[in-house]
């Protein structure tokens, strides 16, 4: 099982990405998944979570301006950020809670992380 993360990029302040991750690999079912980021010198931050069923949890400075969705079909979460701002800037990482048909175990995978840079 892995996740690939896409979409991250530079844009300027008031701009919008759309970040993509796909899950691969034998599965048998995904629970949340969702996005986390990390800026330098900070720690691991969530974004935005959404459940299998749809529910959606959002950080304090993000809800209005980010949007996570995903499509089950397509095993694929998707965060749409826009009116980005400097301090968006980060290294965003995809992870989803993945019941795997390799072992039939329930596990944590987390993407490669995809870089984005919102300059003023």
């Amino acid at each position: 099982v892995q996740l690939q993360a896409s979409g991250g990029g530079l844009v300027q302040a008031g701009g919008c990405l759309r970040l993509s991750c796909a899950a691969s690999g034998t599965i048998i079912m995904i629970h949340d998944m969702g996005w986390y980021r990390q800026a330098p010198g900070n720690q691991r931050e969530l974004v935005a979570s959404i459940t299998s069923g749809g529910s959606t949890n959002y950080a304090d400075s993000v809800p209005g301006r980010f949007t996570i969705s995903r499509d089950n079909a397509k095993k694929t979460v998707y965060l749409q950020m826009n009116s980005l701002k400097p301090e968006d800037t980060a290294v965003y990482y995809c992870n989803a809670e993945i019941y795997s048909g390799d072992d039939y175990s329930l596990a944590k995978y987390w993407g490669q992380g995809t870089q984005v840079t919102v300059s003023s």
